[in-house]
């Protein structure tokens, strides 16, 4: 059997290297290109997303570690950055896993064709690179893994370099002094710390009443407590109504819920309002492949489009837009093409890296009060824990939320230091069915983080 697969981001060469171990013959298509037309598999989480904004991120934690040491009588002199040699280091991260990952393409022999793929029919495409002329080619199956891109603001200023978004932003090519960030979502709360912690004076500008909108307010308290301390401001309930060019710098006009208008200065602007699926230029209508009005494309619980030998995968199919989903998806989808019937009901963990982190996976506190389910809920703040005190980093809270009778784990969240990777725990648990009771008698090693998940099951 033959599979082509059009984008090679995490969704796209997770399933090209699946099938390719299971024997079938891969075509995988990306138009990416690097500033020297070179291809860029990998996807934004590779090259423009998760891996150089973390790399940036840890930067950033660093810095912020350092600045904290103060309060236990270590100080250090004022940081010298050098802009390029952190450039340097974050394209060498890039590039290194890059590489890897070109290996791997070549290890499973897997046909990688640089260029930009769009159906003409239910069982072609057409391939368009540079230097070639159009090739149609038939396919047996076909899976879409063609990504998302920044959403962008139409009323914004498009010619100039200093209106960013999540792309243009990890490039890193100056440090403006004055930056507005539009949107409080995990992209621009993850920007918004890289920059401030390199000398920009952050100010945030949110439409709704709440960073990080849909997650538990007493999880995003502690990092809205920490990021108000590292932004000049955090505006909330407002919006943006006029955005004026003045010489180098922009002129913001932003009003409130009750109508009242403030104007402010920034030299730079970075818009993180979320993303939209690349999904226009790929003919679909050609193939007669349904979308919502987004322009995501609808899929069943098998990761079919409503043409049977046509999958849709990762950002393209819509949220969550996170990369171990579309691999999660990249697997089952394969699976499905081979008869083999996987099991899909995986718990997926969600995590922004700001300082403190946020993880959370299941259900949310808000849900259940919603929904009116019936549950118990487990907090622990670290303020009782000797690690996180040992740390100076109090600054968290493990929640645990069960079934009032069955015990069994319905969801949980973790503000603190290392929450992503604490988080993990709760989701093999929720997949192997433990109860908050398995957790609780599970012995965990002291003093550690870890604990903390055990202590909020005990309060159970």
């Amino acid at each position: 059997m033959q599979i082509t697969i059009i984008g090679a981001g995490p969704a796209g060469y997770t399933a090209a290297f699946e099938a390719a171990k299971k024997g079938l013959k891969i075509t995988l298509i990306d138009s990416s290109s690097d500033l020297d037309g070179s291809p860029l598999p990998g996807g934004v989480c590779l090259n423009r997303g998760c891996i150089p904004s973390k790399t940036l991120l840890h930067i950033a934690k660093v810095l912020s570690e350092c600045e904290a040491l103060k309060e236990h009588g270590i100080s250090f002199n004022p940081p010298s950055i050098d802009l390029g040699s952190l450039r340097t280091w974050k394209n060498e991260v890039v590039t290194r896993l890059r590489t890897g990952l070109k290996s791997l393409i070549k290890k499973y022999s897997i046909e990688f064709i640089h260029g930009h793929a769009r159906f003409v029919s239910e069982d072609q495409i057409e391939i368009l690179r540079s230097g070639f002329s159009a090739e149609t080619r038939i396919f047996s199956k076909a899976i879409i893994a063609s990504g998302s891109l920044p959403s962008k603001i139409d009323s914004l200023p498009n010619s100039n370099t200093n209106i960013l978004d999540s792309t243009s932003a990890l490039e890193l090519n100056s440090i403006p002094k004055r930056m507005l960030i539009i949107g409080g979502g995990y992209i621009g709360l993850e920007l918004g710390t890289i920059y401030s912690a390199l000398g920009s004076r952050i100010t945030l500008v949110e439409m709704l009443d709440q960073i990080l909108f849909g997650v538990d307010r007493d999880l995003v308290r502690y990092v809205s407590g920490s990021l108000k301390k590292k932004f000049d401001k955090i505006i909330l309930g407002t919006r943006i109504t006029s955005v004026h060019e003045v010489g180098n710098f922009f002129k913001v006009e932003i009003t409130d819920a009750k109508g009242l208008s403030e104007t402010l200065e920034f030299d730079a602007i970075l818009t993180a309002v979320g993303r939209v699926p690349a999904t226009k230029e790929l003919g679909l209508e050609k193939a007669c492949v349904e979308t919502d009005a987004k322009g995501f494309i609808k899929v069943d619980s098998d990761y079919r489009t409503n043409i049977k030998n046509i999958f849709a995968i990762g950002d393209a199919i819509g949220q969550p837009m996170l990369m171990h989903k579309a691999a999660a998806e990249a697997r089952t989808a394969v699976a499905n093409i081979l008869g083999k019937n996987p099991n899909k009901k995986s718990v997926i963990p969600y995590v922004v890296f700001t300082d403190p982190e946020i993880a959370w996976c299941g259900i949310t506190e808000e849900k259940v009060k919603k929904e009116n389910i019936s549950a118990k809920i487990c907090r622990f703040s670290w303020l009782a824990s000797g690690r996180a005190m040992s740390m100076g980093r109090t600054d968290g809270l493990t929640k645990i939320i069960a079934d009032t009778a069955t015990e069994k784990i319905l969801g949980a969240g973790i503000t603190g230091v290392g929450a992503g990777e604490l988080i993990s725990e709760i989701v093999v648990a929720m997949n192997c069915g433990s109860t908050i009771s398995d957790i609780a008698s599970s012995i965990h090693p002291h003093p550690t983080l870890s604990e903390t998940i055990m202590e909020a099951a005990e309060l159970f």
